[in-house]
């Protein structure tokens, strides 16, 4: 059924086998590390990092994007973009007028994120639409993992793991890892809070807050979110 099925070897072990599986990207060695050091980054609150890494990018605006890699508003940086649309929201202008503005910062924030084309990676547009397929499969099942949480572990994992960096900076990254693992305490504590919520019929699971919540940023930016494009 769908695009997977299992067959069995001449060995007799089974074999699972995709079938058109659709496009896929090699990430290099540099962007997988970029990668994996970006998401420790949104986990921790590291914003120097964040910054350092979009702009290798050729990203301006920070904020905005990496709302859009955790797929939830993000709340450890300067929230610039979000500052501006609240300044549009002048009591003297017309609710049209105020809605057009907000569009228009909405559309440059957007073009900041694509600022540098050139350097933009494209992989970022693979991994985007791959990660909210992830979450809308997560919260159709009801949200029975901590989504967020396995991404940033597995990303402060294979900065240790990476055989490319000197020995002694792996060392160095076995240590933050372990402090990283006490930090994301915290996210499972939320995710158990929602999950708890869930099975006794007081509210959906932590992707369904997840939603929610950009969805009513997204709003206020003047935008309408439609996750029934990025499902399949």
């Amino acid at each position: 059924p769908g695009n997977i099925f299992i067959r069995r070897l001449p060995n007799g072990l089974p074999e699972l086998v995709l079938i058109d599986h659709g496009l896929y990207v090699y990430m290099s060695d540099k962007f997988r590390h970029e990668y994996g050091v970006f998401w420790k980054a949104l986990m921790t609150f590291d914003n120097k990092k964040i910054a350092e890494i979009t702009q290798e990018w050729g990203i301006k605006a920070a904020d905005l994007f990496a709302s859009a890699t955790l797929l939830r508003p993000y709340e450890g940086g300067e929230q610039q973009l979000q500052k501006e649309m609240l300044g549009a929201l002048d009591d003297q202008k017309t609710a049209s007028q105020r809605h057009y503005e907000m569009q228009q910062r909405m559309k440059q924030g957007i073009r900041d994120v694509l600022a540098d084309e050139d350097k933009w990676p494209k992989e970022l547009i693979f991994i985007g639409r791959n990660m909210r397929i992830v979450q809308g499969n997560n919260a159709y099942m009801g949200s029975p993992v901590n989504r967020i949480k396995m991404m940033g572990e597995w990303a402060s994992r294979s900065l240790f793991e990476d055989r490319n960096l000197p020995l002694r900076q792996r060392m160095v990254n076995i240590w933050e890892h372990l402090v990283f693992k006490a930090v994301l305490f915290l996210s499972d504590v939320a995710f158990w809070f929602f999950r708890l919520k869930q099975l006794l019929g007081r509210g959906g699971g932590m992707e369904d807050e997840v939603e929610a919540r950009l969805k009513t940023v997204a709003k206020e930016f003047g935008v309408e979110l439609q996750h029934d494009v990025f499902e399949g």
